[in-house]
């Protein structure tokens, strides 16, 4: 294993340093905590918190900062953050109004994230929350009941963030991320698994000629091992698998955003996009706003996914499109 590390069992602790001395103009770090928060208050803001396991960068603590997060709490490596760290989050992001929990479709998150919203209630701290579900290649896995969350998690961020911006209330916040839940949908594929630091190799093998469709961002398994193909044939078969739970038209807007995995050259991540494009050109299906990079990764993962938001509420693109700041979403 080849990594630019000290110690393994300190990478998270000294990232959380690293990324908060880079952007201490943005955010700070909750002292004797793993809780990311934004150094611009607003009191009678509703607060919105996510987070997770570690290894996502930049999810979720780059999408912390004005128009965004309010806060992130980060886990180990793909393991989720403790109730108590999350309760953490919570009171950093508390502006009087509540906050909203945006939490990703895994065993552990759920389950911690609710027993912090449980304590963080018991301290008169008004606490909602909206479980993101957008990946359709499996309904279960090693890490879920039910779809995982995963890249379409930002779409949710920004839209909710703006929404929170304009001083919507937590009720009106955790309706809108729900009806944003419901609106996009998400696959992967990966040529080569991640690496986490302190087992020190890749968390499953594809031989050469092999790619895995549906990949989970912790590396768990897709749903099938395909030969490699070209990035005309992926995006054709991603897409499909998507049109078919969306069911879009030719009176459907839609948002695309091409998710790096880690160790994808944004050469072909846009290789990808132009595919993709073309495609969807084919069903003819409009397009208003296409989104390239890494958002959602999974440490060194070789791969990408894709995700498409339907725009069942025009108001959305103008909400993508509201200015933050945060160090991860320009």
């Amino acid at each position: 294993m080849k990594k630019i590390l000290n110690e393994v069992d300190q990478a998270v602790e000294q990232m959380v340093e690293g990324l908060v001395k880079t952007h201490r103009d943005l955010i700070y770090r909750v002292a004797g905590t793993r809780v990311i928060a934004r150094n611009d208050k607003r009191p009678g803001k509703v607060g919105l918190v996510s987070g997770g396991g570690s290894g996502h960068e930049p999810a979720h603590a780059g999408y912390v900062g004005k128009g965004m997060l309010s806060a992130a709490v980060c886990g180990d490596v793909f393991t989720s953050p403790t109730p108590d760290q999350i309760l953490e989050g919570i009171k950093a992001a508390d502006q009087g109004n509540g906050v909203l929990l945006i939490v990703k479709n895994y065993t552990g998150d759920v389950m911690n994230f609710e027993m912090a919203a449980e304590l963080a209630e018991a301290e008169d701290i008004r606490v909602a929350s909206v479980l993101v579900n957008d990946d359709i290649a499996v309904e279960d896995s090693s890490f879920t009941t039910g779809r995982r969350g995963v890249a379409g998690t930002v779409f949710v961020h920004k839209i909710v963030g703006a929404a929170a911006e304009a001083g919507a209330s937590l009720e009106e916040l955790q309706a809108l991320g729900e009806k944003v839940v419901a609106s996009v949908k998400s696959i992967g594929a990966a040529l080569s698994a991640g690496t986490v630091p302190e087992v020190g190799h890749r968390g499953f093998e594809l031989l050469e000629d092999e790619i895995e469709v549906g990949v989970g961002i912790h590396g768990e398994p897709g749903s099938s091992r395909e030969k490699v193909m070209t990035s005309h044939e992926l995006a054709n078969l991603l897409f499909a698998r998507i049109n078919a739970e969306l069911i879009l038209g030719a009176d459907n807007n839609i948002v695309v955003l091409i998710n790096g995995m880690g160790a994808t050259p944004l050469m072909e991540q846009y290789i990808f996009a132009n595919d993709v494009h073309k495609i969807i050109a084919a069903h003819g299906i409009p397009i208003v706003k296409t989104i390239v990079g890494d958002f959602m990764t999974s440490l060194d993962m070789n791969g990408l996914s894709l995700t498409i938001l339907k725009l069942t509420d025009e108001k959305w693109l103008d909400m993508l499109d509201y200015p933050v700041v945060t160090s991860a979403w320009k």
